[in-house]
């Protein structure tokens, strides 16, 4: 558990030095030994930056830091670098130019600090929602940013397609909000999305989450689910639970919002529970009769015997595990979402109507109704969002080209769950092979994949063409797809029996099914870095033909 000694450096009117800056997140001073580079910071503008876009008057903060990188701060005026990791010659250069470095044992605890001190000095009267979970928190940011938008409220978030903002390596979140605000029109919403699990080089930044909270001081908290992903910085549930954990551990304030369908999730609850704090849980949850007709509750909330199988009636079903004023859930025999009793949105209004969308949905939804958003203004967001790039997003018709950010072994079955439940004559998939992130996450992902093939095979969807890729044409060298990732995704699908066909390049996969598929089929493109610029590679093949 970190603590930090915020004090008074957030009052906006208190300046600080190189020196209690340094303090504050644990660093030494390298560059200078003159006292004079200990006075009050007046010319700080408040903005701590990344080095490409530095202003003279900024604090860089910066995971590493060498000779060159010194310089080009030192000419653009910046007033001190923050780093982990001083490289070459950089300390000789700092000391030549009597230029403040600060180093530091964990850049997370420097960047958690210039959240805080920014939400400070840029957000201080606004209300701040922190989102975070293993899937769908892109997605629910978003669309709660969108929700609070055209409800008329000047709303931020860090969530952009590719999930880059969403981390403290980096000043990012920070560098944004700062950016971004306007004076004559203060922030009255900031919502932060927050990664579940984060590391470096390999290497685990513990409680990134609670730091991300705390910094934050969020009036409402929500996760959506947890499940296994980052393979090597966690490498089972419980890990990821004790990094995720952080969100609820991290809030003091308002409501926690909690996915009441993951066990993993619910449990969260003990941690608003704690004395010191003035938490409220509120749940959301996909009521799915088929799943829950053999609870073993009856109407009086007492256990009954186990030949109970009669479709259970949902208000029971729930007001026997939790308070209905503190939860909104999704009705399948209603086809809608249900809150205190009443039908407040119809599925036909939903923008995507697949099962993780709708739980994309009961989070935002959830997060809004803490926050006391009119249900009218809540479903006005709903009806006209238009979903994040990469997010079950259609990119063509005739034939039904669908893209999706699956990267992760429930991501990549949900997805295809949800596509199986379309009309098509025949299902194209191409999968791109995760690049540089070891054989583990590649062996699952791979066995997700073989799980969700078997699932349309048993529901007599065999009409199936699969297609995997390197995609070694449109990746940078950080993604690079191994021999050993490569074969053991391959091998997992061997072992299994599953056809498939395998392309080093993306653009010749894409080829392939543009050349081959008829106006009836579906396409469905998943993956992470490798699939990426699939929809420009893909435009480029159309318009040549």
């Amino acid at each position: 558990m970190y603590v930090f000694f915020y004090c008074d450096i957030m009052d906006s009117s208190i300046k600080f030095t190189i020196n209690s800056l340094s303090k504050i997140i644990g660093g030494t001073i390298k560059g200078t030994d003159s006292l004079d580079d200990m006075k009050l910071i007046k010319e700080f503008n408040g903005v701590f930056n990344i080095l490409s876009d530095a202003k003279k008057g900024d604090i860089i903060i910066r995971h590493w830091i060498d000779e060159k990188g010194i310089q080009l701060a030192y000419q653009k005026g910046v007033l001190a670098i923050i780093t982990e990791d001083i490289r070459g010659t950089a300390l000789d250069v700092a000391e030549s130019f009597h230029f403040p470095v600060i180093v530091v044992d964990k850049i997370e605890i420097a960047n958690a600090f210039a959240l805080k001190y920014t939400l400070g000095q840029f957000g201080a009267d606004s209300k701040k929602i922190v989102v975070s979970g293993t899937n769908g928190k892109s997605t629910t940011s978003h669309l709660i940013y969108h929700i609070l938008k055209s409800s008329g409220f000047n709303a931020f978030t860090n969530t952009d397609s590719k999930s880059e903002y969403n981390t403290l390596i980096d000043p990012m979140a920070s560098k944004l909000i700062s950016d971004n605000y306007d004076v004559t029109n203060p922030y009255e919403y900031i919502v932060i999305e927050v990664s579940e699990v984060q590391g470096w080089l390999n290497k685990l930044m513990k409680n990134h989450a609670y730091l991300m909270s705390e910094a934050v001081d969020p009036d409402v908290a929500v996760v959506t689910n947890i499940s296994l992903d980052h393979i090597g910085l966690v490498n089972s549930i419980d890990e990821v639970f004790n990094e995720t954990s952080g969100l609820a551990r991290g809030i003091n304030n308002g409501f926690l919002v909690l996915n009441l369908d993951d066990e993993n999730v619910k449990s969260m609850a003990k941690f608003a529970d704690d004395k010191n704090k003035n938490v409220k849980t509120f749940y959301f949850s996909f009521f799915d009769n088929e799943l829950i007709k053999n609870t073993n509750i009856d109407s009086n909330n007492n256990s009954n015997s186990s030949n109970n199988t009669e479709k259970y009636n949902e208000k029971e079903y729930y007001k026997s595990i939790i308070d209905l004023n503190a939860l909104l859930f999704y009705s399948s025999e209603k086809k809608g979402i249900i809150y205190k009793n009443e039908l407040v949105l119809e599925l036909d209004d939903f923008p995507l109507k697949s099962k993780h969308f709708i739980q994309n949905i009961l989070a935002a939804f959830s997060v809004c109704v803490c926050l006391k958003i009119p249900i009218e203004s809540i479903n006005k967001g709903i009806k006209s969002y238009k979903p994040l790039k990469r997010r079950f997003s259609t990119i063509h018709l005739n034939p039904l080209i669908i893209d999706d950010f699956a990267h992760n072994p429930e991501g990549i079955k949900a997805t295809i769950n949800a596509v199986s439940k379309l009309d098509y004559n025949a299902l194209w998939i191409i999968n791109a092979i995760r690049g540089s992130r070891g054989l583990d996450i590649n062996s699952l992902n791979a066995n997700s994949l073989v799980e969700a093939i078997l699932n349309l095979y048993k529901n007599e969807k065999s009409n199936l063409n699969l297609l995997l890729t390197n995609s070694v044409d449109v990746v940078d060298a950080v993604n690079l797809v191994t021999d050993d990732e490569k074969n053991i995704f391959l091998d997992v699908l061997k072992q299994n029996n599953i056809n498939f066909n395998f392309y080093d390049k993306l653009e010749e996969s894409l080829l392939k099914v543009y050349d081959e598929s008829n106006l009836n089929d579906v396409i469905l493109l998943i993956g992470a870095q490798g699939m990426d610029p699939a929809e420009s590679v893909l435009k480029k093949i159309i318009d040549k033909n």
